[in-house]
């Protein structure tokens, strides 16, 4: 039940977490609420967020200085260190403070794993859209490869699709050199999947951002196409759809087939027993 119970904190987000709400599951957090001085707090090990906009800290700064910190900061103790707390999230908070003088800062302190601690730190980051897709798709990958987690379950945590997750922890597969572009904001995640075991992806990641094309228009600029009756057409499907009918594949338990063109498109079901067909009806219908 403890376990159920946080996971329902991690799902509605840090409100939860910090006292904006008041579930019997985190009631003890209120109490946990304080001021510490601001020296005593250390920075994230799990951090997924690695920049940090000169110009948003000094302006944060600035609203710091005239207003105080509205919003506690989330840390938990470090172990043999009675002095010392790690920050779970707030770190952008911590910084600003620090260049706006303050002493003490307001702090909620709740003993987790690393696991819970790299959750929150990306649930915080998502919620406020504060990572590029590169980070984004980083600190997936860490909550997979160190913790353990699947793909579904992190989706679950972040509360994204568990297509969302798998595209994103796709775009790792691309150049450094392209991931720069996606870091520094000249590509965005939408431009790169197109981008994706493409063998040129250093080429034509700049000349997307050379002529300043859309997503829409990469897409088709990245479609490979033969010759069929005098027609082009494409060949095979984006790796795009096909996570996406995968996705639909595993929530339905059925046979799903994407078909997109340039002015419609068609999903199509497939079923083998009317058994099958009233359960999907019956999902479709809920709710109307």
């Amino acid at each position: 039940m403890a376990d159920e119970a946080r996971h329902r904190g991690l799902g509605r987000g840090l409100s939860a977490l910090i006292g904006e709400e008041k579930p019997v599951a985190v009631m003890e957090t209120a109490k946990a609420q304080r001021t510490l001085p601001i020296a005593f707090l250390r920075p994230n090990r799990f951090q997924p967020r690695k920049t940090f906009a000169p110009e948003e800290l000094s302006d944060l700064a600035n609203s710091i200085r005239e207003k105080g910190v509205l919003q506690p900061i989330l840390v938990r103790p470090t172990a043999g260190e009675p002095n010392a707390f790690e920050i779970v999230a707030g770190e952008r908070r911590w910084r600003a403070a620090q260049l706006a003088k303050l002493h003490d800062v307001p702090v909620v302190v709740r003993e987790m794993s690393d696991g819970e601690s790299l959750e929150l730190a990306i649930i915080e980051n998502v919620q406020r859209a504060d990572l590029n897709a590169i980070e984004e798709a980083a600190a997936y990958h860490e909550l997979m490869d160190r913790f353990g987690y699947k793909q579904e379950r992190v989706a679950q945590e972040v509360g994204k699709s568990r297509s969302h997750v798998a595209n994103t922890i796709r775009l790792l597969k691309l150049p450094e050199s392209v991931k720069a572009m996606i870091r520094d904001g000249r590509l965005s995640a939408g431009h790169a999947r197109t981008l994706i075991g493409v063998p040129d992806a250093e080429a034509r990641a700049k000349a997307i951002v050379e002529a300043g094309m859309n997503v829409r228009q990469a897409e088709a600029k990245a479609k490979p196409k033969l010759k069929a009756n005098g027609a082009e057409r494409p060949r095979g499907k984006d790796a795009d759809t096909k996570a996406l009918e995968s996705s639909l594949e595993n929530i339905l338990g059925l046979k799903v087939e994407i078909v997109h063109g340039a002015k419609r498109g068609e999903l199509k079901i497939a079923y083998k027993t009317l058994e099958q067909l009233d359960d999907l009806v019956a999902r479709l219908s809920r709710g109307h």
